[in-house]
């Protein structure tokens, strides 16, 4: 056996040891993943969730499903122009 690969399956070992497999803060972290996803979040927070979501797995596990589903959505969504005339009957609707 090659010693690469002993060394790369104990520290894929290691790792999955130190996973937790339950997130106390989920709620706050669908909102940061939502944020970044959207490209609302800031340097600070990517960081910060970056370094929180290598030790949790749900949280890795939503992040690469939401990223999957708004890739797909991009992918299969049609982008038409919105119709002057319901722009401007929402404008005036707001307006009133």
């Amino acid at each position: 056996m090659n010693v690469s690969s002993n060394t790369s399956e104990a520290a894929g070992d290691k790792q999955e040891q130190t996973l937790k497999h339950y997130c106390e803060h989920h709620a706050e972290c669908m909102k940061m993943i939502q944020a970044i996803l959207d490209g609302e979040a800031n340097e600070a927070e990517k960081e910060h969730f970056r370094q929180n979501m290598d030790k949790c797995m749900p949280c890795i596990q939503t992040y690469h499903l939401e990223k999957c589903i708004k890739e797909t959505l991009h992918s299969k969504v049609e982008r038409r122009p919105c119709p002057e005339k319901l722009v401007a009957a929402i404008k005036a609707q707001l307006s009133n």
